[in-house]
């Protein structure tokens, strides 16, 4: 089985903040967003539950390059960018399953 890796977007509602991370298990990753493990986050913080754009790579450096790339682009040009993949900006996990049991 093909492990890939991914550049994501969380987000707290349309518009608002606006978190890039990296993962090699996007589903654990969103997960554990959503339950707020590392509650100093700054996604725990803001309260960003939901992804709302991601990217997927067959490498973790090609996605590393381009989670660090993102983030030095513009506002408006990730908006954009979301806009193009989710433009209502809705919880791309909602059909995902996951299981909500606590984490740790």
């Amino acid at each position: 089985m093909e492990k890939y890796w991914y550049v994501y977007v969380m987000n707290n509602k349309p518009n608002g903040v606006i978190y890039i991370g990296v993962t090699d298990n996007i589903e654990e990753r969103v997960k554990e967003h959503k339950l707020k493990v590392y509650p100093k986050s700054f996604t725990a913080k803001y309260n960003c539950d939901k992804i709302v754009y991601f990217e997927e790579f067959e490498n973790g450096g090609e996605a590393e390059k381009r989670e660090k790339q993102f983030k030095k682009w513009k506002r408006g040009w990730k908006i954009e960018l979301i806009e193009e993949m989710n433009p209502n900006w809705l919880d791309l996990s909602i059909n995902w399953n996951l299981n909500y049991r606590k984490i740790r």
